[in-house]
């Protein structure tokens, strides 16, 4: 534990501002893939049957959709921020190497790339957290809860 304690320590250090845009923009993205989730899950439903997994296709596609759009809000925020991107790693660790493998790793797949871009940039904020512009931020902060 001590190890996970110094790599968020060293990531709320170092957190440049332009991270906080950047983590921002990501969590609107992601929201707004859960909002494309919700309004066309028959293209998501064959999405994950074509990764021939034994599980619910019903149940994947409403945890995907769920998680899209809570973990993005949370992401946008700022609001327990590492919780949020870890419990999107594995969604996208899906999308890139089951889901996005069917259409092949071409530059003219447009979704893998966009997929592997988002999958590196949670790893990044799992490492580096939410930074200063953040709800997390404000609420570590001593006298916060008596302003509420």
């Amino acid at each position: 534990m001590n190890l996970l304690y110094k790599i968020e320590h060293w990531g709320d250090t170092h957190h440049p501002r332009w991270l906080d845009y950047l983590r921002i923009a990501l969590g609107v993205l992601i929201f707004s893939k859960g909002i494309s989730f919700i309004s066309d899950t028959d293209a998501v439903a064959r999405l994950i049957a074509l990764t021939n997994f034994q599980l619910s296709i019903w149940g994947a596609v409403h945890y995907v959709a769920f998680m899209h759009l809570v973990g993005g809000i949370f992401i946008a925020l700022g609001l327990v921020t590492r919780l949020a991107v870890l419990l999107q790693i594995p969604i996208l660790i899906g999308a890139v190497f089951f889901v996005n493998i069917t259409n092949g790793f071409s530059f003219l797949n447009s979704e893998f790339w966009l997929s592997l871009v988002v999958l590196l940039l949670l790893v990044l904020f799992l490492i580096v957290g939410s930074g200063k512009y953040s709800l997390d931020h404000a609420m570590r902060k001593p006298g916060y809860l008596r302003k509420i």
